[in-house]
C-alpha cells in the first residue's frame, strides 16, 4: 500500500512538473509577442498581459467548481487528462496567433479546462493521511518550482529563435503529459468516497456556499485570497519589471525564473518537510506570511541584482505558508468533499487572478508611463506587501482566538 501511494505521489509530481514546464516556457517571450502583435511598447504590453490573465482567470473562476464536482463524481484522472489537453490546444492557438485576439482565445480555452492543479491537490488529499498532507501538498510546490527551473530557461533560450517557438514546445510537452497520464496515472478516488454531480454546487456561488458551511476555514480562505492576490505582483509583472528596471532580455528573465525555481524546489521538497512538523501548521502559516510581507517590499525596492536575489530567497521561503494553510483546510473538511473544497479554493484563487493581473499590471503601467509624475516600477510589489500584511494580521488573530478557545 505504501509503495502504491509513493508511486502515485511520483506520478502526480511528474505530471505537475511537465505541466509547469509548459507554462514556464512562454513567460520570458510573452511580453515580446504582445509588443509585436499590438505594435506597442513594454508599458502598453503589460496592460494587455494583465487582460490576458484576466480572461484566463475569469473562465477558470466559472469552471473550476464544475471540474471539481466532476472529479468528486467520476474521479481525478479524467478531469486531469481533460485539463492537460486543453492546455495543449491553448498553446497551439497562441503559437499561431496572427493577432492579439487569438491570444485571448487561447487563454479562454485554457481557463475553461485549466484544473490540473485542482485535480492534483484533490489527488494528494485522497492518498494522504492528515499528518502527511502538509508535506505532500508541499510536493506540488516543489513540482511547480522544478518546472520553473526548466521551463523559463528553455523558453528564454528558444526565444532566441523566435517569439513563437516556445509556444509550440509548450504544446508538445502538454500533449506528452496527457499521453503519459492516460497510460500511467492511476485513479485515486475510491468509489465509496464519490458523490453524485450537482449543478447546484457546480458553480462559483455553489462552491462558496460549500465553503460557507465550514466557518472554521473562513479566515484561512480569506488568507488564501489575499496572498494569491498579492502574488500577482510577481506573476503578472516580473518579466515587465525586470526588463524595465534592469534592462533584462528574454534570456535573463528565463534564467532569473530558473533561479527562483531552484530555490522553490529546495524549500518545498526539502526544508518544508522538516520545518512544518517542527513549527506546527499555525506557526508555519504565520512565519510564511511574515517573510512574504518583508520580501515583496524588498523586491519592489531592489536597486541591483544582489538585493533582488536576496529578496527572492526570502520570498521563496515564505512559501511554507501555502501548503500549511492548504493542509489545515483539508484537515477541517470531510473526505468526500475534498474535490469540491479544492475546487472552491481554486475558484477563490481564480477570483484573485481576475483582479490581481489588472491591479498589478495597471500599477506598473501607471508608474512607468512617459507621463508618470513618479517613476516607480516596484509599485506592484509594495501593494502586494500590504495585502499580505493584512493576511498576516487576520491569521494571527484567528490563531490567537482558536488557542484561547481550546
Amino acid at each position: 500500500m505504501l509503495r502504491v501511494k509513493n508511486s502515485s505521489l511520483f506520478f502526480i509530481f511528474l505530471t505537475v512538473v511537465i505541466d509547469t514546464v509548459g507554462l514556464g516556457i512562454i513567460i520570458p517571450v510573452l511580453p515580446s509577442l504582445i509588443k509585436e502583435l499590438i505594435n506597442g511598447d513594454l508599458s502598453e504590453a503589460s496592460r494587455y498581459g494583465g487582460w490576458l490573465m484576466f480572461c484566463y482567470a475569469f473562465t477558470q473562476f466559472l469552471f473550476a467548481s464544475v471540474l471539481g464536482n466532476l472529479s468528486d463524481c467520476y474521479g481525478r484522472r479524467p478531469v486531469l487528462l481533460f485539463s492537460l489537453l486543453g492546455f495543449c490546444i491553448n498553446y497551439v492557438l497562441m503559437g499561431f496567433a496572427p493577432s492579439i485576439g487569438w491570444l485571448f482565445l487561447g487563454r479562454l480555452v485554457a481557463g475553461i479546462t485549466g484544473a490540473s492543479h485542482t485535480a492534483a491537490a484533490a489527488y494528494i488529499a485522497d492518498i494522504s493521511t492528515p499528518q502527511q498532507k502538509a508535506q505532500n501538498f508541499g510536493l506540488l510546490g516543489a513540482a511547480f518550482g522544478l518546472g520553473f527551473i526548466i521551463g523559463p530557461v528553455i523558453g528564454g533560450l528558444l526565444g532566441q529563435f523566435g517569439h513563437r517557438v516556445p509556444f509550440f514546445a509548450a504544446a508538445g510537452l502538454s500533449l506528452i503529459n496527457c499521453i503519459y497520464g492516460y497510460f500511467i496515472v492511476p485513479e485515486s478516488l475510491k468509489s465509496d468516497h464519490r458523490r453524485s454531480f450537482s449543478w447546484q454546487n457546480a458553480n462559483p456561488i455553489g462552491a462558496f456556499r460549500q465553503i460557507a458551511k465550514y466557518p472554521q476555514i473562513h479566515t484561512l480562505v480569506a488568507c488564501i485570497f489575499l496572498v494569491n492576490l498579492a502574488a500577482h505582483a510577481v506573476q503578472s509583472t516580473w518579466s515587465y519589471y525586470t526588463m524595465e528596471k534592469f534592462g533584462w532580455d528574454e534570456r535573463m528573465v528565463g534564467i532569473s525564473l530558473g533561479f527562483i525555481g531552484i530555490l522553490l524546489t529546495i524549500v518545498q521538497a526539502g526544508l518544508l518537510r522538516v520545518i512544518i512538523p517542527r513549527l506546527g501548521l499555525a506557526n508555519a502559516i504565520l512565519t510564511g506570511l511574515l517573510l512574504n510581507t518583508i520580501s515583496l517590499s524588498l523586491i519592489g525596492a531592489s536597486s541591483g541584482i544582489v538585493m533582488l536575489s536576496a529578496s527572492c530567497i526570502l520570498y521563496v521561503c515564505s512559501g511554507i505558508a501555502g501548503p500549511a494553510t492548504q493542509s489545515l483546510v483539508s484537515n477541517l473538511t470531510p473526505a468526500n468533499e475534498q474535490g469540491q473544497i479544492q475546487g472552491g479554493i481554486a475558484s477563490v484563487i481564480s477570483l484573485t487572478a481576475i483582479f490581481g493581473p489588472l491591479l498589478m499590471s495597471n500599477l506598473f503601467s501607471f508608474f512607468t508611463r512617459e507621463s508618470a509624475e513618479t517613476y516607480f516600477p516596484g509599485a506592484p510589489f509594495i501593494a502586494g506587501s500590504l495585502l499580505v500584511f493584512i493576511a498576516l494580521t487576520i491569521a494571527y488573530l484567528y490563531f490567537k482566538k482558536t488557542k484561547s478557545s481550546e
